[in-house]
């Protein structure tokens, strides 16, 4: 039984070189706030996939060097 695709697939080549050059003026072009959000998202789902939950209370750690 052959089913038919509701939505065309679409494919886009883009060469190595070129795709972390698009990747950092994709997110020049989001406003900060959007960018905050973006990683606060990837976070949470980042810790409740590796712990289960997303911790209560995140530590805050600093290390700096002196040059």
């Amino acid at each position: 039984m052959k089913h038919e695709r509701k939505m065309a697939m679409v494919v886009n080549q883009v060469k190595m070189e070129d795709e972390d050059s698009l990747d950092v003026l994709f997110w020049l072009s989001k406003s900060a706030s959007e960018r905050l959000s973006e990683v606060s998202r990837l976070r949470k789902n980042y810790f409740t996939w590796a712990d289960g939950q997303f911790p209560e209370k995140m530590v805050k750690v600093v290390h700096q060097r002196r040059l």
